[in-house]
């Protein structure tokens, strides 16, 4: 399944490099049509690698002539400050370091930063906070990187 899904990931990611304004619409299901998969695999990659913390926005239609819009966050300070609006209270390890992966592959991070915000964001470096409070001060500790970016920007 994994093989699949990064083919899917790897096809749209082409499309949307070729396309004109970093938008990308395409029906759901002529989509599953040509990966020979069903419709819910393509909602899997764009709920898991089409996110906005990957830079990315979607819009879908659902039904007969369903769709599916994505669309590239390209401007840099659009795109710190659009996080920053919609940054979870709370975060988990897990997605705050896809957030920094992605940020890292934007040249946001230099390789040492990214390894720096990993580290000040991981479970183990939050031991000493009580397990239901580690999120949300994950969250505090991503949204001053993110201000630190825009401050440097």
């Amino acid at each position: 399944m994994a093989g699949l899904t990064n083919q899917i990931e790897r096809f749209l990611k082409l499309m949307l490099e070729d396309s004109v304004d970093g938008a990308l619409e395409i029906g759901r299901n002529e989509l599953a049509s040509q990966f020979d998969c069903s419709p819910s695999q393509i909602n899997y990659v764009l709920s898991t690698r089409f996110t906005p913390h990957n830079g990315y926005l979607i819009e879908s239609k659902r039904g007969g002539n369903g769709f599916i819009k994505i669309i590239t966050i390209v401007e840099e300070d659009d795109y710190i400050s659009y996080l920053l609006r919609n940054l979870a209270k709370e975060m988990s390890e897990s997605r705050a370091n896809n957030l920094f992966r992605d940020l890292y592959e934007r040249q946001y991070f230099n390789k040492n930063e990214y390894l720096m915000a990993r580290y000040a964001a991981s479970d183990k470096t939050l031991a000493d906070i009580e397990a239901k409070g580690r999120n949300t001060v994950r969250s505090s500790i991503v949204k001053s990187l993110l201000l630190s970016i825009l401050a440097r920007s």
